[in-house]
């Protein structure tokens, strides 16, 4: 289950890039190796693609366009964290002593701040030469989700479709985890499925208000439902990793989940290095060794 940013792709071409790097990290852990046609990708991305407009370019979004309270708090929250990671970007205190409240007061100090943001974001090392656009782009597709009714149901019916009673392992990167964390948790799309194992790799679904008390169902508390079909859960984040800014998940879903972090190297977020991590390759494996699990 895919992330943010492949709306011009197809499950196929996904599938071309993403298969090999799985089957390579479960061969790195000393497998099972799945075979090509027992790994399955549920696509999505095709639900954020603009309708009628230029194929093949990401929409010219500017500052401006970051318009919503909640596009807004999730580019500080991603900024904030690059800084805490990242000694070479500048936080907010640094930029303008008065801090995100004050730049947040009025339209003008709010468009001040977020061009602040784009600067610092796409100057941090692991983000060099990402266009403010595509980073403003992502942002909109995670908010979109939560937002927008008949895109968050589309996604789980795409995710469902390509779950069976016979899948073991789900692996989801980034905004898919959250999608596959809501569909295993809806009763009517995952009756029947037995899964030995979910592995998040770069997962914001920690993140407080901005994503975790956004969930279907909502958590009780900051304490989220446990799906029912599933086994276990090893939550993977690299240690720069924005995204998964709070790497930690067993806090907020339980102590069946195993959290790990990794080192992607210059690529924090990207699903290839976390796909041939071996900690991300013995997750897979595990689950798929498990076939005389019990309750």
């Amino acid at each position: 289950m895919h992330g943010v940013g492949k709306q011009y792709l197809s499950e196929d071409s996904l599938a071309r890039d993403v298969v090999p790097e799985l089957r390579g990290g479960t061969r790195l852990a000393g497998g099972p190796v799945p075979n090509d046609d027992e790994v399955h990708v549920a696509f999505y991305g095709d639900l954020f693609r603009p309708r009628g407009a230029r194929t093949g370019h990401h929409p010219r979004y500017d500052a401006a366009d970051v318009e919503t309270e909640e596009e807004f708090a999730l580019l500080m929250a991603w900024w904030a964290e690059a800084a805490r990671t990242d000694p070479d970007v500048p936080g907010p205190d640094e930029v303008d002593g008065r801090g995100l409240a004050a730049w947040a007061a009025s339209r003008t100090m709010r468009l001040r701040s977020v061009r602040a943001a784009l600067d610092a974001l796409t100057g941090a090392r692991f983000l060099r030469g990402v266009l403010d656009r595509v980073l403003i782009g992502d942002l909109k597709q995670v908010t979109d989700y939560f937002t927008n009714a008949s895109v968050r149901s589309a996604a789980r019916e795409r995710v469902a479709a390509r779950i069976t009673p016979e899948t073991r392992v789900v692996v989801a990167h980034s905004l898919g985890s959250v999608i596959a964390y809501e569909t295993l948790c809806d009763s009517e799309l995952s009756a029947g499925w037995n899964i030995h194992t979910l592995v998040t790799l770069g997962s914001p679904l920690g993140m407080g208000a901005l994503v975790l008390d956004r969930l279907q169902p909502e958590p009780v508390g900051r304490r989220a439902a446990w799906p029912t079909p599933l086994w276990s859960w090893t939550n993977i984040a690299d240690t720069t990793d924005i995204v998964s800014a709070i790497r930690e998940l067993r806090p907020a879903f339980g102590s069946r989940v195993t959290d790990l972090t990794v080192c992607n190297g210059a690529h924090m977020h990207d699903v290839s290095r976390y796909l041939t991590a071996v900690e991300t390759g013995q997750a897979i494996t595990a689950g798929l060794r498990r076939e005389n699990w019990s309750s």
